[in-house]
């Protein structure tokens, strides 16, 4: 963390309900993807939420990652480590960028704050898998790891109706709208008739 002390009172609820956010089991997924989908060359990190940061937080296993997922030219031309802090930010950026240009929306897109402090790592997990989902769903045989696990998104399937058709389907009356069939109200009956003196 980049000079902060402790957080009390609503800021230390809120952070502790954004830590809880993290999942473990997904980070071992997540861990033996990227070091499927890049080879042997990034290593692997400690156990724990404070190890996977530490992997991750200089942008270039990230960089490698989505460098790797891309079949012709490569987003990200040059992958440096470095020790200074707008370096690392920046690549981390670069990654983002380029994750976006593959296709993960930007409503599940991390802050670089979020990995290079350690605010919302669950906000890079959902990223990440993000990632994996869309490279699944590519299927351009980029994609290294075992397809289950992550989800396939789903897919345009686009029909072509003839004119007949849709005609035909004007005169079909939807179950949503009710039915006509046996609807009288012949025998029925609410108690005596009013009687009028």
């Amino acid at each position: 963390m980049a000079n902060k002390g402790p957080s009390y009172g609503m800021s230390r609820q809120v952070q502790d309900k954004i830590d809880s956010k993290y999942d473990p089991e997904l980070e071992l997924i997540l861990v033996q993807w990227i070091s499927g989908q890049c080879g042997s060359g990034v290593g692997r990190p400690e156990a724990g939420k404070l190890g996977f940061q530490a992997w991750l937080k200089d942008g270039c296993v990230l960089s490698e990652l989505i460098n790797s997922l891309f079949p012709g030219e490569k987003p990200i031309k040059k992958i440096q480590s470095s020790p200074m802090a707008f370096k690392q930010m920046e690549q981390i950026s670069q990654f983002l960028n380029a994750a976006e240009k593959y296709g993960v929306t930007k409503t599940d897109m991390f802050q670089t704050v979020d990995l290079w402090e350690g605010k919302d790592l669950a906000a890079v997990q959902r990223t990440l898998s993000a990632l994996g989902s869309l490279a699944v769903t590519k299927e351009e045989g980029t994609y290294n790891g075992d397809p289950n696990w992550f989800f396939k998104k789903a897919q345009e399937n686009k029909r072509d109706f003839s004119d007949e058709q849709l005609k035909a389907g004007k005169n079909v009356i939807g179950l949503q709208m009710g039915s006509n069939k046996g609807a009288s109200q012949e025998g029925m009956s609410y108690g005596r008739p009013r009687q009028i003196l």
